[in-house]
């Protein structure tokens, strides 16, 4: 037993045979910690069981964990392919006792494992304890038999852990192995500690105090246990290597970059074939878990993982995509642990290959200026700044990746030039904001903003209110007073118009009192929190300081508020009926329709669209309360609540819950929207359209209460009407329409080919249409009824009919226009070009041009009546040509 996927499931087994609830890997984007970027260890998951705030059916758990640290204080990007143990995804094993049991039983399991499961052995084995901790410091002398020497008090916090500067915290026992004496390194605690011959493997944390101050701890009431082991780490002990990328689970990812590139995974590129291991690790895994690659948050550390592997993969030679063709590999070796990898697999390789086509174009420019403008630099030197950033700004190619690419050469790159270039363009920009209109409106919000402060928002209880006219702004500027027929924008002291964000769109209305009216079009938010209402004054002078009434259009705002409340249950039940890696991607909330934008790998089957729609309707018809609470966001990630990655959320947020799920609500999200009161407040839903608007990227379009009733009845009176005209039930009219189709497509064939033969045959006319001009035989003919496309065919026919000769057709349709082909034999193109005669004829039909090969050519022309002046050209030109 010393497979990864082995040494996996025996440690949850193990665990789960001691009472143990196995608990499956929380996803990387943190649901309980927003100060968190990533899930960056195996305790995140239960921060709010071991503080208290919440509450689970189990006092004791063992996990595995999935991690990455690639961004933020946690960052190990720069570090991952150089180094044996460095990783921006692993897997952290854990167990953990809730006020359960603690340091004997924990130590006890602990060993168990490590000597009866795993096998290690014990002379090997060797554990530090806080210098103090003398309670773990005998239990290990009693359940390990360790001597003295084998167990070291440290005195430094590696061994004292805690959550931040206050809350549980405790003393820690690191496990260690000796990997011999080949490897270089002293014991822990000693000056030559950091080599590689002593190798920690596993912590337990013995969670007994909690800090109140700086300097004051007081014993927690039900002391806890958290541990962590490095599967990786433990997995290359077990296997008898030094490195973590030589583990097995490591080795068939290396082999199958080495497989696609037909690069030795063990020469000088040894470092590429980790990096883009490990990081196909961390992108799949980041994909899967809803995380799409773009220039912000989240999505910039994937994209950032993404092209540092994409980089070394054009080192290795790869000349097309090649991540994306790794990824069943991957699924291969932890597929059957992590089943979101099998379901999002599709949407990993898409968005994989789009990512890698689109950065090899910026990595080829980018390159080729950085040769450039590195080219008399040595080693020690530095870039300048201003090359790194014009690289940046203006080419698109990543500081970090520059600094990648120089690293070899041991180039580095003036990171405080790079910043002060950066400071400039920010200075630069702002100062470019100014003079009139759009852009002048925009820098005038600031100063607007510093005056009044924020806007408070009444919209939530009501839709009228009375407000305070506190700014007033036109063609940039601020104004005294607007006066009618004049647009500009009006600024409130409070306001119930909701302003456009989230998706969902601004509010419209009145704003009044006697004598005077706004009609308020739209609402922005500026600058954070101020709300601006945009429209025209249609009565009166606009004056600040005027106290007026503030009516939002109702209707207008319950169709909104259905159509909002519809977006968050049509979002949950895609969840259910495609999986969970669907995430939303966009959104419009307006009054006469909805639009929902979600990550998923391929277009949405009917029968899916039609599940979706089931459960959405089945959750309005229960018509529960649409319950809507302000938490902040520690409690609102703790309760549940799905956030869209990437937002940005203040300290307070509102949580909108709504529907009866298993043990939970239906639906519970993050949301600033207006929502309804309850679930049959929004009639039904129905999905009226769907289309892909990127790669992963799926669309719905949706209607609710009034719009989705009208939309139906609208489609029955449709389809009432074509039944009748058909004849047949409305169960059978698709049947008899489609019979009915087949049949006109039989008509419509065989009259073509009718007129098609009555127009070859002239129509009855005694004149013959092949005539010998200069010794060349030529067709020509005028016709009507035969759609121009098929001129090409009659000319065919008539080339048939000639054997060896010219032939000129014109086709003179209803409107009065014409078309010409001019058709030449194989044997004549040599001394006959068909361009040059349907150019003649084109020219008098009124048209210009007309291009084509010199066996086959066709024009046109507005002038139908000179059919026979253009079939004269053709032969005139032929006679003079023939007899040339």
């Amino acid at each position: 037993m010393s497979g990864v996927n082995e040494i996996r499931s025996t440690f949850l087994e193990h665990f789960a045979r001691h009472g143990h609830a196995k608990v499956e890997s929380a996803p990387l984007v943190p649901r309980n910690d927003p100060t968190l970027m990533f899930t960056n260890a195996g305790m995140v998951p239960f921060k709010n069981v071991f503080t208290g705030a919440e509450k689970r059916d189990y006092v004791r758990a063992t996990s595995s964990q999935k991690c990455v640290r690639a961004g933020g204080k946690h960052n190990d990007l720069d570090n991952v392919g150089y180094t044996a143990r460095h990783h921006t995804f692993f897997e952290m094993l854990g167990n953990f006792s809730f006020g359960d049991y603690f340091k004997e039983q924990a130590i006890s399991l602990a060993w168990e494992l490590i000597i009866k499961e795993f096998g290690l052995k014990k002379d090997r084995l060797l554990v530090t304890v806080y210098h103090d901790d003398d309670e773990a410091y005998g239990l290990w002398k009693k359940i390990a038999g360790f001597s003295d020497d084998r167990i070291i008090r440290i005195a430094t916090s590696d061994n004292f852990w805690s959550m931040g500067d206050t809350g549980p915290c405790g003393p820690c026992s690191e496990i260690f192995y000796d990997q011999g004496e080949t490897l270089a390194g002293g014991p822990p605690g000693s000056p030559d500690e950091d080599g590689d011959r002593f190798l920690e493997f596993w912590n337990l944390v013995f969670m007994q105090y909690e800090q109140v101050a700086p300097g004051q701890r007081i014993p927690l009431p039900r002391p806890s246990i958290d541990t962590g082991m490095g599967l990786e780490r433990i997995a290359a002990l077990m296997q008898g290597v030094h490195s973590n990328f030589d583990i097995d689970l490591f080795q068939a990812l290396i082999r199958a970059v080495a497989d696609a590139t037909g690069v030795e995974p063990n020469g000088e590129m040894r470092a590429s074939h980790r990096i883009i291991a490990d990081h196909l690790r961390a992108s799949a895994f980041l994909v899967a878990d809803g995380v799409l690659p773009s220039n912000e948050g989240r999505g910039y550390v994937l994209r950032r993982i993404m092209r540092r592997a994409m980089r070394h993969a054009q080192l290795l030679g790869a000349r097309d995509p090649l991540m994306w063709r790794l990824v069943p590999a991957l699924v291969r070796e932890m597929g059957a642990a992590y089943p979101e990898l099998v379901r999002a697999q599709s949407l990993i390789e898409e968005t994989l290959k789009l990512e890698e086509t689109r950065f090899r174009i910026t990595l080829a420019r980018g390159l080729t200026i950085l040769d450039d403008e590195t080219r008399d630099l040595t080693s020690g030197q530095n870039l300048s700044g201003e090359v790194a950033f014009k690289l940046y700004d203006t080419y698109g190619f990543p500081l970090d990746l520059t600094q990648e690419a120089l690293r070899a050469r041991k180039i580095g790159v003036d990171k405080d030039g790079f910043d002060a270039a950066m400071a400039r363009q920010k200075a630069e920009a702002r100062k470019s904001w100014s003079g009139s209109g759009e852009a002048a409106t925009e820098t005038i919000w600031f100063s607007v903003k510093d005056r009044v402060g924020a806007t408070e928002f009444l919209g939530y209880e009501t839709e009228r209110a009375e407000g305070v006219v506190v700014a007033l702004v036109r063609d940039g500027a601020e104004q005294p007073k607007l006066t009618t027929g004049e647009k500009g924008f009006v600024v409130l002291n409070q306001t119930p118009f909701y302003a456009e964000s989230g998706g969902q769109v601004g509010d419209t209305g009145l704003l009044h009192a006697s004598g005077v009216k706004f009609r308020v079009d739209n609402v922005l938010k500026k600058v954070g929190d101020l709300f601006v209402h945009e429209g025209e004054v249609v009565e009166g002078e606009f004056e600040l300081g005027a106290a007026l009434e503030l009516d939002v259009d109702v209707a207008r705002r319950a169709a909104i508020r259905a159509n909002h409340s519809a977006t968050h249950l049509l979002h949950e039940a895609l969840r259910q009926v495609l999986g969970d890696h669907v995430a939303q991607k966009g959104s419009l909330v307006a009054a006469d329709r909805l639009r929902f934008d979600f990550a998923h790998p391929k277009p949405v089957t009917d029968q899916e669209l039609a599940e979706v729609e089931e459960i959405a309707n089945r959750v309005i018809l229960e018509n529960g309360a649409v319950e809507t609470r302000l938490m902040d966001v520690d409690q609102a990630i703790e309760s549940g609540a799905r956030a869209l990655f990437g937002e940005k959320y203040g300290d307070e947020v509102r949580v909108v819950s709504m529907g009866h799920g298993q043990n939970h609500a239906f639906s519970v999200e993050l949301c600033g929207g207006t929502h309804v009161r309850r679930t049959g407040d929004i009639g039904l839903v129905s999905i009226v359209g769907r289309s892909a608007v990127a790669a992963g990227v799926q669309r719905i379009e949706a209607k609710t209460a009034n719009g989705a009733r009208k939309h139906l009845n609208a489609e029955a009176r449709v389809l009432h009407d074509l039944s009748s005209l058909l004849r047949a039930p409305v169960e059978d009219a698709a049947d008899r329409l489609s019979t009915l189709l087949d049949e006109r497509k039989k008509l419509e064939r065989e009259l073509t080919d009718a007129r098609k033969r009555l127009a070859m045959s002239g129509g009855g006319a005694a004149e013959q249409p092949i005539k010998e001009i200069a010794g060349v035989k030529f067709f020509s003919r005028a016709v009507t009824g035969v759609e121009m496309k098929d001129l090409k065919s009659l000319a065919d026919e008539a080339k048939q009919a000639v054997g060896s000769g010219v032939v000129a057709i014109v086709g003179v349709s209803e409107d009065g226009r014409a078309g010409v082909v001019v058709a030449v034999t194989p044997d004549l193109t040599q001394k006959f070009n068909a361009v040059d005669f349907v150019r003649l004829a084109s020219e008098k039909l009124g048209g210009k041009g007309g291009g084509g090969r010199p066996d086959m050519a066709q024009a046109g022309g507005p002038d139908g009546a000179a059919a026979d002046a253009a079939l004269d050209a053709v032969a005139i030109a032929l006679a003079q040509r023939a007899g040339a």
